[in-house]
């Protein structure tokens, strides 16, 4: 189980390395993305809060990547954060998602897939136990792709 701690080290020191890599050009993602995934995934770009119905979704299920299909997050970890963004405590695997400080609001750490480098949201300390992770993301990066 990943720790806050555990984000900041890899925030810091590097990222652990991803099971494969997929890299496009600037043309063939916005051939396979709309606006606004484009926009948020490949320009770090943030969904307005409450805009997605994914936040009142907590059926089973796998989430992936909207961008290279890399399987991210399972339904089982998803819960209500009230910020309007569909929330986590952990991802299905420490390496697929990859941590970058950002300062552009304060300090907070980016998340974005380790597979395609798709801007996905960021990660706070202030989830539950036991974790306490809240990995807070928008829901046009994700797409769910199975049940349980």
């Amino acid at each position: 189980m990943l720790t806050w701690n555990d984000v900041l080290n890899f925030a810091k020191a590097g990222n652990l390395t991803p099971d494969r890599r997929v890299e496009k050009t600037e043309a063939e993602w916005r051939a396979q993305l709309n606006d606004q995934q484009y926009r948020v995934t490949r320009e770090a770009g943030t969904e307005r809060a409450f805009s997605s119905p994914m936040c009142n979704l907590f059926e089973p299920g796998i989430y992936a990547c909207v961008c290279c299909d890399t399987v991210l997050f399972d339904a089982s970890e998803k819960f209500d954060s009230g910020t309007g963004w569909p929330s986590f405590t952990q991802p299905v695997e420490p390496n697929v998602i990859a941590y970058h400080l950002d300062t552009s609001y304060g300090t907070r750490v980016e998340t974005v897939c380790s597979t395609c480098d798709a801007h996905l949201g960021h990660v706070f300390p202030d989830g539950p136990k036991p974790s306490g992770l809240r990995y807070c993301m928008n829901a046009v990066a994700l797409k769910k792709v199975a049940a349980h």
